[in-house]
């Protein structure tokens, strides 16, 4: 601040206006408190200035005291502008260069007129300004509301200034605090939906369980009477067989020292003929072999003509549960209304048609039957087994006449030749044998497959044998060289059988991918492929005119397929598990047999 102050101007306005500046200079506190000078002066003209005699006052104490306030006030104001100052240092380190400040204290009202007269050399309008001044100020005339400052509108705006951009940078973070908020609880209403949705999904769930498990403790609880009793009558049945296996073994050592008794006795009675006959010659010693079918014979059905089967017209007629097992294998006998099935209740029976009677049960496999099949005379049956075994069965006399163990691992199927001097069989041990009925001998093995031989068939009237192998491949072999006349290749899987039509010209094979081939012998190609779905074919079999294929598929149906014009024709359903094999009946087609995993065989009419 600028303050002028004349010649004429006593010490003590001198003392006073130095005072009055310190307070302005003191904080707005310590401002209030009002200091008031009394002191005597003679006015004096401006003739007398020489001769004034300045007398020596003593020291005021109040104006020590106020000296002393107004150093404690100068150190007050030091002591809060050095945190501001620590505080702009620490702004400027952390990035942000801050300009120093200089800022100028409102000016008070009189010292306000005493700058502007000096600022204009008013001198004389200056010392009577301070005159008429200082004394209003002593006697007391001033009120504090007229020796306030001079309002500074630069000061004041700029307070508001600062004020304002405060409040705004306040408003930017509360803005940014909102912002965040919003977008947390956003995230939170999300969640908060998506677990509401996981929540009335799981409860719906656990509604359904709680419902579903309702259903089957009411469903099994009506299976728990039935389930006693068929306990019991397993475990009466477990006693009956097992009495019936001690009475078994007693009458079989019963039959055991009679046979030894009787060879006993035979050969007592040989030795005496013996001494009374000539000895025989070796040569009629040696079992008789059956020859070789001829090459020259035709096949009568070669130029016929049959209608074809209406299976589009066929509805199940009759179900026929007679195994505990599987039924793996049905044949019809060649001459009289009787048909075969194989189980794998370690059984083969014969039943009559179409009334479903049982005729015969054959038992004495130790494992699965897995084929069955009727000699051209209808005299004998073999059967094919799990056991590695095949037997012979007299029909006439209700025993096994003799038993064939050449394979060494187990036998899928079995069939006769048309003369019945043959039979063929095919084996897990990847080999085909034929034997001879009249010596009961292996008289040609078929070896050439590297996989499992799953099915065998004879071509009619011909020597001809067809195999279907696990190898994917299907494979025609001479019954005399033993050698492979032809192989069909095409399959993706595993071939579970291969049937010849009764003209014997076409071959259907069918796999374990539900594809079934059609395979022209005569040119030796494949002509029609028929695909039947996800679930494997297990059998095919051709009617008598070989236009109506029909197919035993996994699914527990029967699929039906006119070859001629290559189109579905219907789909027969009604057993409850897959069906393993069919067969048509062979006088003229009448109706259709099928066997089934479900433990029956079904009548289609």
């Amino acid at each position: 601040l600028k303050v002028g102050v004349a010649s004429t101007v006593p010490p003590a306005f001198a003392r006073a206006a130095s005072a009055m500046a310190a307070r302005a200079s003191a904080p707005a506190g310590e401002r209030d408190k009002t200091y008031t000078i009394f002191e005597e002066y003679n006015q004096l003209s401006d003739e007398s200035d020489e001769e004034f005699e300045y007398e020596e006052l003593p020291e005021d104490p109040e104006l020590q005291e106020d000296e002393e306030e107004t150093l404690d006030d100068i150190n007050r104001l030091l002591a809060e502008a050095k945190p501001q100052e620590d505080d702009g240092q620490q702004s400027s380190q952390g990035g942000t260069h801050v300009h120093a400040q200089v800022s100028q204290r409102p000016q008070v009202i009189d010292d306000f007129f005493r700058n502007f007269l000096i600022r204009h050399s008013m001198k004389r309008s200056l010392e009577a300004f301070q005159t008429e001044w200082y004394e209003l100020q002593q006697s007391g005339k001033f009120k504090n509301s007229e020796l306030e400052v001079v309002p500074d509108i630069y000061t004041r705006n700029h307070g508001l200034h600062e004020e304002l951009v405060m409040l705004r940078g306040e408003v930017e973070k509360a803005r940014a605090v909102a912002a965040t908020a919003k977008q947390t609880w956003d995230k939170f209403r999300k969640e908060r939906d998506f677990h509401r949705m996981h929540h009335r999904r799981v409860v719906q769930e656990k509604n359904k369980l709680i419902v579903d498990l309702r259903r089957l403790k009411k469903h099994y609880e009506q299976y728990e009477p039935t389930l006693t009793e068929l306990k019991h009558k397993y475990e009466v049945a477990m006693k009956e067989k097992m009495l019936m296996r001690l009475e078994r073994d007693r009458f079989l050592s019963k039959v055991e020292t009679l046979q030894k008794q009787l060879s006993q006795v035979q050969a007592d009675s040989k030795d005496d003929l013996a001494a009374a006959q000539e000895q025989p010659t070796d040569t009629s010693r040696r079992p008789k072999q059956a020859p070789w079918p001829s090459e020259d014979r035709t096949n009568p059905y070669a130029n016929s003509t049959f209608e074809a089967a209406r299976v589009s017209e066929m509805k199940k007629t009759s179900t026929f549960k007679g195994h505990l097992g599987a039924v793996s294998r049905v044949a019809f006998h060649p001459k009289i209304p009787v048909v075969a099935t194989a189980s794998d209740d370690h059984t083969w029976k014969m039943w009559s048609m179409p009334d479903g009677q049982l005729v015969l049960s054959g038992e004495g496999h130790r494992d699965w039957v897995s084929g069955v099949a009727f000699h051209p005379r209808g005299s004998l049956v073999a059967t094919t087994s799990g056991d590695a075994t095949v037997k012979i069965w007299d029909v006439s006399k209700e025993r096994c006449k003799h038993t064939l163990t050449d394979h060494n691992q187990a036998v899928w199927a079995c069939a006769f030749h048309d003369l019945g001097d043959f039979l063929v069989t095919c084996s897990m041990d990847q080999t085909t044998k034929a034997f001879d009925m009249t010596s009961m001998k292996c008289r040609q093995t078929f070896r050439g497959h590297v996989d499992s031989v799953n099915h065998v068939a004879f071509q009619p009237y011909s020597n001809i044998v067809l195999t279907a192998s696990g190898d994917k491949t299907v494979s025609m072999w001479d019954l005399r060289t033993g050698l492979c006349v032809q192989t069909f290749y095409g399959h993706a899987n595993a071939c579970n059988q291969a049937v010849f039509n009764m003209r014997g010209d076409t071959i259907a094979s069918c796999d374990a991918d539900g594809v079934v081939k059609l395979w022209d012998v005569r040119v030796v190609s494949e002509y029609l492929q028929i695909d039947t779905g996800n679930h494997p074919a297990n059998a095919a079999c051709f009617d008598r005119g070989g236009k109506v294929l029909a197919i035993a598929s996994g699914d527990a149906s029967i699929k039906t397929f006119n070859v001629e014009d290559r189109v579905f024709v219907a789909g027969l359903e009604g057993h409850e598990d897959s069906v393993q094999d069919i067969a048509f009946e062979p006088g003229g087609d009448k109706y259709l047999l099928s066997a089934s995993s479900d433990g029956s065989f079904a009548m289609w009419q």
